[in-house]
């Protein structure tokens, strides 16, 4: 259900920058979502739907860039991803890492037609 409200402000977002360039529509909003942002396309993308209906927005196309999980090494200073979450470095082994990227969401930019 959190889709919900993040799904507002990215519909928030849209219809201001919209505004400020005076657009007749939105026809696609570019989403950054990293792979353990807890965020789900689908779920989006119906909220969306729904929200936006009577708006410059409606029938906008969301589309979404999948950033991987990426770690740094505290031990190495080895940069890596994977594809199932592991704690672990891939070149040292040492479980003191931090995770750069994957948890993002964010909106990445807008079309518009004025």
């Amino acid at each position: 259900m959190h889709e919900l409200s993040v799904t507002q402000s990215i519909l928030n977002i849209a219809l201001s920058e919209g505004e400020k360039h005076n657009a007749k529509k939105i026809t696609k909003i570019k989403i950054a979502l990293g792979t353990v942002s807890g965020m789900v396309p689908d779920c989006v993308q119906e909220y969306f739907n729904i929200i936006s209906e009577d708006t410059i927005a409606h029938k906008a196309e969301l589309s979404f860039r999948k950033i991987p999980v990426t770690f740094r090494c505290s031990v190495c200073g080895a940069e890596f991803d994977v594809d199932k979450i592991s704690f672990k470095c891939t070149l040292c082994g040492s479980n003191r890492v931090k995770m750069l990227t994957g948890r993002e969401f964010y909106v990445e930019s807008i079309d518009i037609d004025d």
